[in-house]
């Protein structure tokens, strides 16, 4: 464990049960599927959830949402079906390579392909087209249920107000924060990175409202901005 992980465990772990505390149960990742978790979390990217349930259900109503139905429906039928999903060209293509992945090398089996390991699943998913480290992780986590915890620009901005400086620059630093400070634990995992998300979409937002926030006390970001407010 390093010396700034050290430090912030247990900080982390009392944003943990302060924001458990506020919210409750966050029960996600909404889908009837691990499959439709995982191509949720390719169709999510740059794009609000709304718009990715209108292109899910685009799919369900077309038929096609199975590694079967994205494997043989033409790649521009697929764009249409998911145009409120924004980007649709470039996701139709990435989720094609997905299925594409699928049937080539597990024979159509999500599960064959969730019966790796949680580092060798990331190392295939992160050679697929398109896929970065935030939707495999997303897959891994949400949809696998193996315990990666998901950094998305929700919890770096709440990270970086809370001990500004406590991680390097990259996706796998401020990973490795949440993974040294916590038990290595899904059901932990899913539900923290999900309360994280709704304190920063309602609460820790690009101008903070510090003065509703449970965290006040214990964020530098917001001990200074109530000092400065008097």
């Amino acid at each position: 464990m390093n010396h700034e992980s050290a430090d912030i465990g247990p900080l982390l772990r009392e944003v943990y049960r302060r924001l458990r505390e506020e919210h409750g149960a966050q029960n996600w990742w909404p889908a009837d599927s691990a499959f439709e978790v995982a191509v949720g979390a390719i169709l999510t990217q740059s794009v609000a959830w709304s718009n990715v349930e209108k292109a899910l259900s685009n799919l369900k109503s077309a038929g096609v949402l199975s590694p079967k139905g994205l494997w043989d429906v033409p790649v521009e039928e697929l764009a249409a079906l998911i145009r409120p999903s924004g980007y649709f060209n470039v996701k139709a293509r990435r989720l094609k390579a997905f299925a594409e992945r699928l049937w080539t090398e597990h024979q159509g089996s999500l599960e064959g392909m969730f019966a790796m390991d949680a580092a060798s699943l990331r190392e295939e998913l992160l050679s697929i087209h398109g896929i970065g480290e935030e939707t495999a992780d997303d897959i891994i986590l949400y949809a696998a249920g193996k315990p990666l915890f998901v950094i998305d620009a929700y919890t770096r901005r709440v990270v970086d107000r809370l001990r500004p400086g406590c991680a390097g620059p990259g996706y796998g630093e401020y990973q490795r924060l949440f993974h040294d400070a916590l038990p290595k634990d899904s059901s932990l995992f899913n539900e923290y990175h999900a309360l994280l998300v709704r304190h920063g979409k309602h609460v820790c937002r690009k101008t903070p409202r510090c003065g509703e926030c449970r965290l006040v006390g214990l964020c530098v970001t917001g001990g200074e901005m109530a000092a400065r407010n008097g």
